[in-house]
């Protein structure tokens, strides 16, 4: 069978970032409001007050401390709480097409690999800015690769998602080097008005380097042994937007047409789904949790790492074995586990096992099991 290894990563961070005391200065200005508005309804019973959200509240509930954005400036007004981001041209390059050149641009260097070489490229994301043209046609374009290319979207699993595609794409004689591209703008779907989730999200863009491990070039590569993908339907993560509203003349500002989910069900529910995954994952290839050195864990929630974590090595994980990167960059949906393996990996020795998951709406989780070679 051929051999596949990821032999780059990049990663694209926005410029502006906004921590959770800025974030709740906005949203308390924007209750504050509210709350005026409508105090007669309030005074009389027939509304209740909004309640004020704090920084506190937001790292007791996710650890974390701040996000980075496209666009601060409309998140922050009170009187639009969402990014300002000016319509392009149809000749202008998409933003989900800059993002991508961004991070393709540092995985391509780390590989050592020309973007000519690159015969398959898969943009995998929570939200595409449009149905069609395909924005990985375009990014392929854009950077000069060859072969095909397509868009997927399994929500914050569309990285583990794409890689196993791109991996069995390879196995399969297909294509011989593939980029993997997951460029999430997640403040654009995030109710910023919403006390429970408003400060769940940032945008962030990765790319990976996938190839035939006997084209490989790079000094560093992670054999890829195993992948394991599962999908479960739940109701319980939901955004109701798309081409349909239109002609079913629903409010296009309606709350469900946004990120919407009921978080302590998705907390019950999706951590034993992801924990089974791993665990029955590693022992088909003779592994288990003792043989792990590290855990790049999706970046949704810190109670929900800390858990998986000791499920999976049957005790409490230290910093480095389950690494966190979310309370710098928040739920960043797909990005987030590749993230954590972009910026934690450079002290495993050669041989030293870990693991790529990820997990969030549909329900869908995925697993990548790579060694350092």
């Amino acid at each position: 069978m051929t051999e596949v290894v990821i032999t780059g990563t990049g990663l694209y961070t926005p410029e502006h970032a906004i921590d959770n005391a800025s974030l709740v200065t906005a949203f308390n200005a924007w209750v504050d409001a509210e709350n005026a508005r409508h105090a007669e309804a309030i005074a009389s019973g027939e509304r209740e007050p909004l309640a004020h959200s704090s920084s506190e509240f937001i790292v007791k509930a996710s650890g974390i401390h701040s996000r980075y954005v496209l666009d601060a400036e409309g998140i922050l007004d009170p009187e639009r709480m969402r990014p300002r981001l000016p319509e392009r041209g149809n000749d202008e390059p998409s933003i989900q097409c800059e993002m991508g050149l961004a991070a393709a641009g540092d995985a391509l260097q780390a590989a050592g690999v020309a973007a000519s070489d690159i015969d398959l490229v898969i943009v995998g994301c929570s939200n595409l800015e449009r149905p069609y043209p395909a924005v990985s046609v375009e990014l392929q374009a854009a950077l000069g690769a060859s072969g095909y290319a397509f868009d997927m979207n399994v929500a914050c699993s569309s990285a583990t998602f794409a890689i196993e595609t791109a991996a069995n794409a390879i196995r399969a004689g297909n294509a011989s080097r593939a980029l993997v591209v997951d460029p999430e703008i997640c403040s654009a779907h995030l109710n910023f008005r919403d006390r429970d989730s408003h400060f769940i999200f940032g945008d962030a863009c990765t790319a990976i380097v996938v190839e035939r491990d006997d084209l490989a070039t790079a000094e560093e590569r992670f054999g890829i042994l195993g992948t394991r993908l599962t999908t479960r339907f739940s109701n319980a993560i939901r955004n109701n937007a798309g081409f349909l509203n239109r002609v079913t003349d629903s409010d296009p500002l309606a709350a469900d047409k946004l990120f919407v989910q009921e978080g302590r069900r998705v907390f019950k529910e999706v951590c034993p789904l992801v924990s089974s995954l791993i665990g029955d994952h590693l022992a088909s290839l003779s592994l288990s949790g003792d043989d792990l050195s590290r855990l790049w864990l999706h970046q949704a929630n810190r109670h929900m790492n800390d858990l998986i974590a000791r499920r999976v090595l049957g005790r409490e994980p230290t910093a480095s074995e389950a690494p966190v990167i979310l309370d710098r960059y928040a739920n960043t949906s797909s990005a987030g586990s590749i993230i954590a393996f972009h910026l934690n990996r450079d002290d495993l020795a050669p041989g030293a096992l870990g693991v790529v998951c990820s997990f969030g709406a549909g329900y869908s989780a995925g697993s990548v099991v790579v060694r350092r070679q």
